[in-house]
């Protein structure tokens, strides 16, 4: 009896499984931030965005991302900061392991699809994207 316990423990456990690896099609281009939720449960919700994250692969499993600031006319103002990036499936989780001059650390994707991005960080706060869609003032 107790094996058979065990045995669907298993069975259930690898089915609620979710493999990530979809995500990483999702994940290269323009996000705006909607919401943060801080790991104290608190929220911040944002109806506009100065700045916009900008992920691009350059192949299936590395890149980077860039802040872009857009412009009225449908252009973007970048710095030259840029954050490198190696995405890696892990325990069932994509993470990205990103890697400047000055930092290393850590996030994870919790989902990404069309229409939305969740990511957590190491001080487990959780940031909801959206697509960007810019401003038309026509």
């Amino acid at each position: 009896m107790k094996r058979l316990v065990i045995f669907f423990f298993i069975l259930i456990h690898l089915n609620c499984s979710k493999n990530p690896e979809p995500y990483i099609q999702y994940l290269d281009g323009y996000w705006e931030i909607e919401k943060v939720i801080l790991a104290s449960g608190e929220e911040h919700n944002y109806s506009y965005n100065e700045f916009i994250d900008y992920f691009k692969l350059t192949d299936s499993l590395t890149g980077f991302r860039k802040k872009l600031k857009p412009a009225l006319n449908n252009t973007f103002e970048a710095s030259d900061d840029v954050e490198f990036f190696k995405l890696k499936i892990e325990h069932d989780s994509l993470n990205i392991y990103y890697h400047t001059n000055f930092s290393n650390w850590k996030e994870t994707i919790l989902l990404a699809s069309k229409t939305e991005l969740k990511i957590i960080n190491e001080e487990k706060n959780i940031y909801i994207y959206k697509p960007y869609k810019p401003l038309n003032l026509d």
